[in-house]
C-alpha cells in the first residue's frame, strides 16, 4: 500500500478493499456499486496522481515550451475505462474486481459523463488533451467547472425538454480543488485616468464587482501512463459567500444574492442568449474564464522564471480554440500595461508571441461579436484596449496595404460600424495570432478564399491547415473492445499508439475468414445497441438491418432534414409502390439542439412524429424503424459508434468545418455517406471514392447556386416523390388530428428559401441511398468496404493532428524583439 504503482492483482484489490472503508457504509450487509465505482477510482487515482508529480517534475527541468489550450468545451465522458486502458491496468482491475465479487464492466454505467461540452469543438478538444498527454507534451488544459453543463436531454410527447445535467451531484472522483490557485476576475465599474508629472499617462480600473475562480483539476493521463496532464476548470464563486447584516435583519433571500449571482456564471455552457441578460451572462463566463485562465498562466511562469520576461515566448503558447477564449488576448494586454507597467507596443508584441487561433466554422453567424455598449459596461478597460488594438491595425498595416480604401478598413476592422457597433472577436484572433489554423484541408482553403480574404493577403504564411483527429484509445480501444481484439491478433505492432499500422488490414480484406470474424464483431455490437434502445426508447430493432446512424449537434447546416426526407419518401414508396422493395433499415439519430433554436427544436419533434408513425405501421412489414435515443453524450456515442453500418455526414457542402464523427464512424467500420465537405473530402482520398458513397453539390457547385437566383420552388414541382414528402408536412399523417402541425420545416426549405440546399440535393442523396441498400444486400462487398475504411484511418489519428500543431504552430516562435529587449521591458 505504501507504493502508489502495484500492478498485481493482490496488490489492486487490496487498495480497493482499503479505500472500501471510506466509500462504503460499515453497517450495509452490501455494499453499493457507487462504493465499488469510487473506491476503484481512488485506486487508480493512486497510480495517476504519483505519476502526475512525477510529470510537473520532469517538465520543469526540461523547460519545455509549455502549451495551454483554452476551450469553452470538453466532452470528456466516462473516464474509468480510458483511465484503465491509459495506465494498461485494465485486466489487473478487472480481475481484482472479479475477486470481490464484482464486474468491472458494471462499474462503467455507474459513473456520469463529465457535462463540460456540447458537440464535435469539446470532443475535440478532450482527444487533444489525450493526445497531448501522450506525446509527452509539457500541457494544460483550461475550461470552466460547470455545474450543470449543457443540458440532459428528454423527449415529452416527442418535444425536446431540457433539464439540468446533476452530473456533480455525487462529486466526480476524478476532480482536485486547488484552493492555493484561485483567482480574482474583475468586473464593471470604471477606469480613471491619471496624468503623471511627466506626462505619463496612466490609467487604473476600479472594478464594480470581484468574483473568485476557483479550480478544480482533473487529470488527463496519457497513453502506457508515462505522462499525465491536467485540465484545470474555473468554478466561479462570491468575493463574499454571505450577507450577514442582511439575514439578521431578516433579509433572508437578499443575504444569498452575491452567492447565487457569482455562482451563475459557471451554471451552465452556454446559456440562452436570447434576451440581453443571457447575452451579458454568456460574455461574463467567457471572460471569467479567460481571465482565470490567463491570471494562472503567468502566475505558473513566475513561479518558475520570475520576472525573467525574456523566457515568456519560448516557455508560453496559448492555443484559442474557437473565438470564445478571446477575451484572453485583451486580458493579457491589460495585466502587461496596467499591472506590470509595460509600454502599449511591447504588451502588443510579446501578445502576437504567443497567442495562436484555431478557426472551427465558415458560418459568418458562427463568428462571435459582442456589442460595444456590452463591452463598455462589463469591461470598459478592455473595450479601450481593444480600440487602441484596432488604430494600431489600421493605421499601421491596412493603410499600408490599401492606403485610402475606405471599404477596406470597414470590412477589416475590429469594430463592425453596424447600427449596434460591435467587437468582431474573429477579426482581433487573426490580428493577434501569430498562427491562425483550419480544421481540414477544405475547410482551411475556405478560410483563405472566403472567410479572411483580405488577412489571407495580408500575411500568407500566417494560416495554416491542421486536419483534426480522433484518439483511438477511446474511440477504439475502450468502445469497441470486440474490435480492439480482432485488431490486436493480426496487426503487428501497437496500433492504438500509431494508427498507421492498420493499413496492414488491407491485405485481409478480400479474406473470408477475415471478413466473417469482422461482420461477427459488428452484429455482436449491433445486438448490444438494439437492447440498448430496447431499454430507452422501447423499441425493437432487428441487428440484422442495416442500421443508419446521423449523431451530431442538430442544427440546419448539418442537414437531419435531410436524412428525415428520405425516411418520409421511403416510406410513401412502400405504402404506394407495391412492387418496392428494401433491405430492413434501422435509422438512429442522436442530437441535442440549443434551447433557443427553434426551427432545430421542429427537426427533433418532426423525427419523433414521423418515427412514432412508422414504428406502428403493420403495413411498413419491420422494413424501417426509427430511432431517436434521447440525451446524446460519449457514453452514448461509445456504444452506438461500434454498431452503425452507415455514418451520416451529410452536411451542405462548404458548411463543416471538418467533422471528427465521420472519421469514429470510419475507423469502427461504418461506410460513409456524404457531400464532398470537411473532413469527408480526406476520408474519400483514404479509403477510395469506391469504399464510400458521394452525393450531391460541391463547394464550386454551391457557390455556383447561390450566385444565381436558387428557386426550390423548382425542385418542388419537378420531383413528384419530393412534393409528396413536403406536403405531407401540412397534413396529419404524422400528427393524428393535428394538421399543419410541422409546417415549419416545410417553410424553411421553400417559403424561406432552402438557406442550406436541401432540396437541390434530395435526388442525389436519394440515388446514393439506393446505392447502399444495394451494396449491403452484397455481404461480401460490404465486409471488404468496412475493413478497408477500418484499415485507412491511420491518417485521422489525433496523435498525427497534436504532431502537425507543434510542427507548424506551437515550435514556431515569431522573435520580434531580443530576449535581452524584453527583460528590459518589464
Amino acid at each position: 500500500m505504501d507504493h502508489p504503482q502495484a500492478q498485481t492483482v493482490a496488490e489492486f484489490k487490496a487498495r480497493i478493499e482499503h479505500y472500501l472503508t471510506q466509500t462504503a457504509l460499515p453497517d450495509k450487509a452490501a455494499i453499493s456499486a457507487k462504493a465499488y465505482l469510487k473506491a476503484t477510482c481512488m485506486a487508480i487515482n493512486d497510480v495517476i496522481h504519483h505519476r502526475l508529480h512525477e510529470t510537473v517534475q520532469r517538465h520543469q527541468t526540461a523547460q519545455s515550451r509549455s502549451i495551454n489550450y483554452l476551450s469553452l468545451e470538453y466532452l470528456m465522458g466516462r473516464m474509468l475505462s480510458n483511465n484503465l486502458h491509459n495506465l494498461d491496468c485494465f485486466a489487473v482491475a478487472a480481475e481484482a474486481l472479479q475477486a470481490l465479487g464484482v464486474e468491472l464492466t458494471d462499474l462503467f454505467e455507474e459513473g456520469h459523463d463529465l457535462a463540460l461540452g456540447n458537440g464535435g469543438l469539446g470532443r475535440l478538444a478532450a482527444c487533444y488533451l489525450d493526445s497531448m498527454a501522450t506525446l509527452e507534451l509539457d500541457a494544460m488544459g483550461y475550461g470552466i467547472h460547470y455545474q450543470h453543463g449543457l443540458f440532459e436531454q428528454q423527449f415529452h410527447h416527442g418535444r425536446q425538454i431540457e433539464t439540468p445535467d446533476e452530473w456533480r451531484e455525487y462529486g466526480s472522483p476524478w476532480e482536485v480543488c486547488r484552493p492555493e490557485a484561485e483567482q480574482e476576475v474583475f468586473l464593471y465599474g470604471h477606469v480613471e485616468i491619471d496624468t503623471g508629472e511627466q506626462g505619463k499617462v496612466t490609467k487604473t480600473w476600479h472594478p464594480g464587482q470581484i468574483i473568485r475562480g476557483v479550480p478544480w483539476d482533473v487529470p488527463v493521463v496519457g497513453y502506457r501512463g508515462k505522462t499525465v496532464n491536467t485540465l484545470r476548470l474555473w468554478e466561479s464563486r462570491a468575493s463574499s459567500h454571505f450577507d450577514w447584516v442582511a439575514f439578521n435583519e431578516g433579509n433572508y433571500q437578499s443575504a444569498h444574492i452575491a452567492k447565487n449571482q457569482a455562482e451563475t456564471i459557471s451554471k451552465v455552457l452556454y446559456p440562452n442568449d436570447d434576451t440581453a441578460a443571457g447575452k451579458e451572462l454568456r460574455f461574463i463566463q467567457q471572460y471569467f474564464f479567460c481571465a482565470c485562465s490567463i491570471n494562472d498562466i503567468l502566475a505558473r511562469f513566475q513561479e518558475r522564471f520570475g520576472d525573467d520576461w525574456s523566457q515568456f515566448p519560448s516557455q508560453v503558447v496559448i492555443q484559442l480554440n474557437d473565438t470564445h477564449p478571446t477575451l484572453a488576448i485583451v486580458e493579457l494586454m491589460r495585466v502587461f500595461i496596467d499591472q506590470h507597467q509595460w509600454a502599449w507596443h511591447d504588451a502588443w508584441e510579446m501578445c502576437q508571441q504567443v497567442f495562436a487561433y484555431t478557426n472551427h466554422t465558415l458560418l459568418p453567424e458562427a463568428l462571435e461579436t459582442w456589442s460595444v455598449d456590452l463591452f463598455q459596461r462589463v469591461l470598459p478597460r478592455h473595450l479601450e484596449i481593444v480600440y487602441e488594438i484596432n488604430e494600431w491595425f489600421l493605421n499601421q498595416v491596412v493603410n499600408q496595404q490599401w492606403p485610402g480604401d475606405v471599404a477596406k478598413r470597414r470590412a477589416l476592422s475590429l469594430i463592425a460600424e453596424t447600427p449596434e457597433k460591435s467587437v468582431r472577436m474573429a477579426h482581433l484572433c487573426v490580428v493577434t495570432a501569430y498562427r491562425v489554423n483550419g480544421v481540414a484541408a477544405i475547410h482551411s482553403e475556405l478560410v483563405k478564399s472566403d472567410l479572411f480574404p483580405e488577412f489571407h493577403q495580408l500575411w500568407p504564411s500566417k494560416l495554416v491547415n491542421v486536419t483534426n483527429g480522433i484518439t483511438p484509445r477511446r474511440w477504439l480501444k475502450v468502445c469497441n473492445p470486440k474490435l480492439s481484439e480482432l485488431l490486436d491478433q493480426h496487426i503487428v505492432g501497437d496500433w492504438a499508439l500509431d494508427l498507421t499500422q492498420l493499413a496492414q488490414l488491407k491485405s485481409l480484406a478480400d479474406d473470408a475468414s477475415f471478413q466473417q470474424k469482422f461482420m461477427a464483431v459488428k452484429r455482436h455490437n449491433k445486438q448490444c445497441l438494439a437492447q440498448t434502445i430496447w431499454q430507452q426508447c422501447q423499441i425493437r430493432v432487428d441487428p440484422d438491418a442495416l442500421f443508419d446512424v446521423q449523431i451530431k449537434r442538430l442544427h440546419e447546416y448539418k442537414r437531419q432534414h435531410l436524412n428525415l426526407l428520405h425516411i418520409m419518401a421511403l416510406y410513401w414508396r412502400i405504402l404506394n409502390e407495391p412492387d418496392f422493395t428494401m433491405h430492413p433499415r434501422v435509422f438512429i439519430f442522436g442530437a441535442k439542439a440549443a434551447p433557443g433554436y427553434y426551427l432545430a427544436k421542429e427537426i427533433i419533434y418532426a423525427i419523433n412524429c414521423v418515427a412514432e408513425t412508422i414504428n406502428n405501421d403493420a403495413r411498413v412489414k419491420g422494413l424501417i424503424k426509427v430511432v431517436f435515443l434521447p440525451n446524446y453524450r460519449v457514453s452514448l456515442a461509445e456504444k452506438i459508434i461500434p454498431a452503425a453500418d452507415l455514418s451520416e455526414q451529410i452536411s451542405t457542402a462548404g458548411k463543416e468545418a471538418s467533422g471528427t464523427g465521420n472519421m469514429k464512424l470510419a475507423l469502427n467500420g461504418a461506410l460513409t455517406i456524404g457531400t464532398m465537405d470537411g473532413a469527408n473530402i480526406e476520408i474519400a482520398e483514404e479509403v477510395g471514392r469506391e469504399n464510400i458513397f458521394i452525393f450531391g453539390l460541391n463547394v464550386e457547385q454551391i457557390k455556383q447556386l447561390n450566385n444565381e437566383h436558387y428557386e426550390p420552388w423548382h425542385y418542388y414541382h419537378q420531383d413528384s416523390l419530393l412534393r409528396h414528402v413536403l406536403d405531407s408536412f401540412l397534413s396529419d399523417q404524422f400528427t393524428p388530428g393535428r394538421p399543419g402541425e410541422l409546417s415549419a420545416i416545410r417553410d424553411s426549405l421553400l417559403e424561406a428559401g432552402d438557406p442550406y440546399r436541401v432540396l437541390a440535393d434530395f435526388q442525389s442523396y436519394c440515388v446514393e441511398q439506393q446505392r447502399v441498400n444495394d451494396t449491403f444486400c452484397n455481404s461480401a462487398r460490404w465486409a471488404k468496404m468496412a475493413i478497408l475504411n477500418t484499415a485507412s484511418m491511420g491518417k485521422f489519428n489525433s496523435d498525427r493532428s497534436i504532431n502537425d500543431y507543434q510542427r507548424l504552430i506551437w515550435s514556431q516562435i515569431p522573435q520580434k524583439k531580443t530576449l535581452q529587449q524584453w527583460s528590459q521591458a518589464s
